[in-house]
């Protein structure tokens, strides 16, 4: 996959975290996007790393998807332990 394919990915991982664990982020929408890719970019690198699942060419690879998602949803736990439920 490209950097461009990981990028959509991980806004899509992004969206479906948040709506997975709903309610306010301190960040916002733009923030919780890019927490989205990042969280799609770790969770790549987890799984081509210790999980002995190398990342594939295929935008469609269930694991790929799995691990993006899982990775968001740390990310995004972290978050809001570290700044806060919600903004001020």
């Amino acid at each position: 996959m490209t950097i461009i394919s990981w990028i959509i990915l991980g806004l899509l991982a992004g969206a479906i975290a948040k709506f997975l664990l709903p309610g306010r982020d301190p960040g916002g929408f733009i923030g919780t996007t890019l927490i989205g890719v990042a969280g799609a970019f770790i969770g790549g690198w987890i799984s081509a790393r210790w999980l002995d699942h190398p990342i594939t060419k295929d935008f469609y690879d269930g694991t790929t998807w799995v691990s993006a998602i899982g990775g968001s949803l740390v990310l995004l736990i972290a978050y809001r332990l570290l700044f806060g439920h919600s903004r001020s």
